[in-house]
């Protein structure tokens, strides 16, 4: 029994110790995908001008254009960090906060995700993950055991569509081919993507002032921790809008799903911070 005893508590005193040093396999396996989702993009050898922004819909083309984009350089990925993040788990379940880093690839349509949390004073650590058209969402607790690893069409084209609900944060993806736009009215234009055998298609709305003010799409599938799937409109909101190195940029992200019973704020940042390359 003492043997038992001291045995178990070496092995608790062994992984509290694993749970505290800055190795993690889900860290490395981001920082390696993201290394390379942007190796080889092309680097920026010009800035956005007024012609760039003609072809589109007005009120893209006046966010652009009242943002400050004019004369910046032109990107090839964008590295977003999002700190403090209120998260739900789900309907019904509990909010956690999150630390939130992700990197977008242009040319490669690519997104690669990284989350670093707790749950009950335990390592919670996420991957979403669009690479070559394929979508993916692994969550791994203690560093070792993975709770879920989700991946299918439906994934695919999530992944893909929430790429689209950020190309107004990454200007050089907004003017891809890949991307067709739609004129609706002064404040509402309709985006679709195609890429890699899927599309998904989303509205933008904006404010009179030329700020975006949200993306909605009916094209992302609600896909919880048990592997249950759900289709569900799905909104992703912009607010709270600084100048940051000369541009205009949104500082709040709100993602929200509108279930028939009501809507889940299930992502809430008030403090997103934006690089290019």
């Amino acid at each position: 029994m003492i043997v038992l005893t001291v045995t178990i508590i070496c092995f608790a005193a062994a992984v509290l110790v694993f749970w505290q040093i800055p190795y993690s396999g889900t860290r490395a396996e981001f920082q390696k995908l993201a290394s390379g989702l942007t190796t080889g993009e092309p680097a920026a050898a010009a800035v956005f001008t007024a012609e760039d922004w003609t072809p589109l819909p007005p009120p893209v083309r006046r966010y652009f254009e009242t943002a400050g984009f004019t004369a910046y350089p032109k990107m090839s990925a964008m590295q977003a960090e999002f700190r403090k993040v209120k998260f739900s788990l789900g309907p019904g379940k509990a909010m956690i906060t999150i630390g939130y880093n992700q990197v977008n690839s242009v040319a490669r349509t690519g997104r690669i995700a990284f989350i670093d949390a707790k749950l009950y004073g335990i390592p919670f650590q996420g991957l979403d993950t669009y690479v070559e058209g394929t979508g993916g969402m692994k969550g791994v607790l203690g560093k070792a055991f993975t709770l879920f690893n989700q991946r299918g069409a439906e994934m695919d084209q999530a992944c893909l569509v929430t790429f689209l609900s950020e190309a107004l944060l990454l200007p050089s993806a907004a003017l891809q081919s890949y991307i067709t736009w739609k004129p609706i009215d002064n404040l509402h234009a309709e985006a679709t993507i195609s890429r890699y055998g899927s599309t998904a298609s989303g509205i933008f709305t904006f404010r009179e002032n030329g700020e975006c003010q949200s993306f909605t799409t009916n094209d992302r599938t609600a896909v919880g921790m048990d592997g249950s799937r759900q289709k569900v409109r799905w909104s992703a909101y912009m607010d709270d809008y600084s100048i940051i190195d000369g541009i205009r940029q949104p500082t709040r992200l709100r993602a929200v799903w509108h279930y028939d019973e009501g809507d889940l704020v299930y992502f809430d940042s008030d403090n997103l911070l934006i690089e290019y390359r």
